[in-house]
């Protein structure tokens, strides 16, 4: 059987617990809340953090602070920080919390770390130390267009990486931000054939319908509170535990294995 990676993406920079009361915020909550997404089959988690007034926070204190809590309440989960923008901070800024916090994961989005041609020399320097300090990264990417383009940074050494971990977006840019299975296939086609680790996050109720054609095309899922709120029955979760123990028995009823902490680690080059 394939080995599938679940991801838990719990909070998120923008939604609060007006959106959902089990959005965890603090770091005992997130803490909590990947204790019980590991138990429900989660190999890893998407860390954000928030400031004192709930806002997106890149602060390297409080990535410490939830990473210590949420690696001893779930000690084999692959703990993974964001360093997503959400309107408050440039490139300088990301690249200085991740040298700052050193965790062992990291996402990037391409298209803010590497915007154009001009970032593209430090963000090469920024990469390269990512590497030698062990780091796993995750490019994120939202379109087709931006996975081509992530492949020929690959080639050309922008991204020093021979095999990168990708983060497929879906329904960022629908009309209603309601991601569709099929919406997942213009991006593997665009990796023209190559044999590089993926995921997909899928914004909308239909994240566990995305994550299962995910898996059946060769790749990883990421799911929770983050992009959807909503099971695949259309009621509202009651936890993250839930969106990933529902994601978890759809692949296991497919026959595929959900992948644990050990073979996250090994997905992620944290092995090495």
């Amino acid at each position: 059987m394939r080995e599938v990676m679940v991801m838990v993406a719990p909070n998120g920079a923008r939604r609060t617990k007006a959106d959902h009361p089990a959005l965890p915020i603090t770091a005992a909550e997130l803490a909590a809340d990947a204790a019980a997404c590991a138990a429900a089959g989660a190999a890893a988690i998407h860390l954000h953090v928030r400031d004192g007034e709930g806002r997106h926070s890149l602060d390297p204190d409080r990535y410490r602070d939830a990473v210590a809590a949420v690696r001893e309440a779930a000690p084999g989960v692959v703990i993974q920080v964001t360093t997503e923008a959400a309107d408050r901070y440039a490139p300088g800024e990301q690249m200085a919390s991740v040298r700052s916090v050193r965790p062992e994961a990291v996402s990037l989005a391409l298209r803010e770390l590497i915007a154009d041609a001009s970032n593209e020399r430090e963000a090469r320097a920024f990469l390269s130390w990512v590497r030698e300090a062990g780091i796993a990264p995750q490019v994120i990417l939202y379109t087709p267009e931006e996975v081509s383009r992530c492949l020929a940074l690959v080639d050309r050494g922008v991204i020093p990486f021979a095999s990168p971990f990708l983060l497929f977006v879906l329904g960022r840019h629908s009309a209603d931000r309601q991601s569709a299975p099929a919406d997942l296939d213009p991006f593997v086609a665009a990796l023209g054939g190559r044999d590089l680790p993926w995921a997909m996050c899928a914004f909308g109720r239909r994240e566990c319908e995305c994550a299962l054609h995910a898996a059946r095309l060769g790749g990883h899922v990421r799911v929770g509170f983050e992009n959807n709120l909503h099971l695949p029955d259309g009621r509202i979760a009651p936890s993250n535990a839930a969106l990933v123990e529902a994601a978890a028995d759809l692949l296991r009823a497919e026959g595929f294995a959900i992948m644990d902490g050990t073979g996250a680690r090994a997905l992620m080059g944290l092995d090495r």
